[in-house]
């Protein structure tokens, strides 16, 4: 099976003020389609970093990246801009919600950047929060929500587009240990059903045990890769 993202010799260093740090060195990898796939590693590792290259969120300063047949690292803005807008997902440790919203008009919020009707929008987005375990909480606003509610409105926001991809960057990361464990079940109920393939960057050890394959990086290197059984 031709893998969804691959990554050849990805590189990327930081330039501030007359020094340079480097947060990827030579990274190669590759993910299937339908895969849910850790990135550990502490703090500086480069998992972010990682995750961000993978989405067209960054540049990458030498190497490749590629999303099935498409060497993305090549496009310009727009062209990035429309890859991840039609390809990507993308859920992040602070949730990024959009306050004055409700929780289905943010779960709807990424099908209306790409033009789609008003009724498949709302649909989709019904279907997401019901996916996530609520859809009872659909005209509730952020501030009305709990975090792990918050945390499962984004999950369906990336959900709801129909993405190759849902990038997650530390999705557990402001949640307590049981709404943490529950959201990292929910997410992998969503892989198998849906298929969707799933990065998540993260160095939560309650999401480490239920993952199948970890990818560890330290300092901008793979140090290993494992797939286990689950």
């Amino acid at each position: 099976m031709e893998p969804l993202v691959r990554v050849r010799g990805l590189t990327k260093i930081y330039r501030l003020d007359g020094q340079q740090t480097t947060a990827l060195r030579e990274v190669d990898l590759e993910i299937a389609p339908g895969e849910f796939t850790a990135i550990a590693g502490p703090s500086g590792s480069g998992k972010s970093t990682l995750l961000h290259l993978i989405g067209g969120l960054d540049h990458p300063t030498a190497g490749e990246v590629w999303l099935g047949g498409e060497r993305i690292d090549r496009f310009d803005h727009n062209r990035l801009a429309e890859l991840r807008l039609r390809n990507f997902g993308f859920v992040f440790q602070a949730y990024n919600l959009i306050p004055v919203l409700s929780a289905l008009e943010n779960a709807s919020f990424v099908l209306e950047l790409q033009g789609r009707p008003r009724q498949e929008r709302e649909q989709r987005a019904r279907s997401a929060l019901a996916d996530l375990g609520i859809g009872d909480l659909w005209n509730r606003r952020p501030n009305q929500l709990s975090g792990g509610q918050q945390q499962r409105v984004a999950v369906a926001r990336a959900l709801a587009a129909a993405p190759r991809v849902i990038l997650a960057d530390e999705p557990t990361a402001n949640l307590d240990g049981l709404t943490g464990l529950a959201l990292i079940d929910e997410m992998k109920q969503l892989n198998r059903e849906h298929g969707v393939t799933f990065v998540v960057a993260t160095h939560d050890p309650r999401l480490l045990e239920r993952v199948r394959r970890i990818i560890h990086l330290e300092d901008g290197r793979i140090v290993r890769d494992e797939t286990r059984a689950t």
